[in-house]
């Protein structure tokens, strides 16, 4: 009996045992099929995250390059504002300059003594 008794409980501890591992296995998968789910779901959002930068990127550089012509138009702009200003002082001065030397070249000689 003793003997029958004893395979009984070996037999026991070993369904324990089974159990015990199948439940161990059981765990190990449930966590690694969440790890996984986790690291897949960081993934996406870090792919995700990384498209709305590349996107904040591109939006950036396309209005930097917006900016720079308008900063080229402004300075364009400036530039021909001093050439025309330039122009204008030059044409008033040698009208005056003309002016003058009509007046002293063609005037009476008489005026001055």
């Amino acid at each position: 009996m003793e003997g029958i008794e004893e395979k009984t409980r070996d037999e026991a501890r070993k369904v324990q045992i089974a159990i015990r591992c199948a439940k161990a296995a059981l765990l190990l998968s449930s966590l690694k099929s969440s790890v996984t789910r986790v690291f897949e779901a960081a993934n996406n959002d870090e792919d995700e995250e990384k498209e709305k930068m590349r996107r904040e990127i591109e939006n950036l550089r396309v209005e930097l390059v917006k900016e720079r012509l308008k900063i080229k138009k402004i300075k364009l702009c400036g530039v021909m504002e001093l050439i025309l200003q330039l122009i204008l002082v030059m044409l008033i001065s040698s009208f005056f300059m003309k002016l003058a030397f009509d007046f002293f070249l063609f005037a009476d000689e008489s005026s001055f003594w």
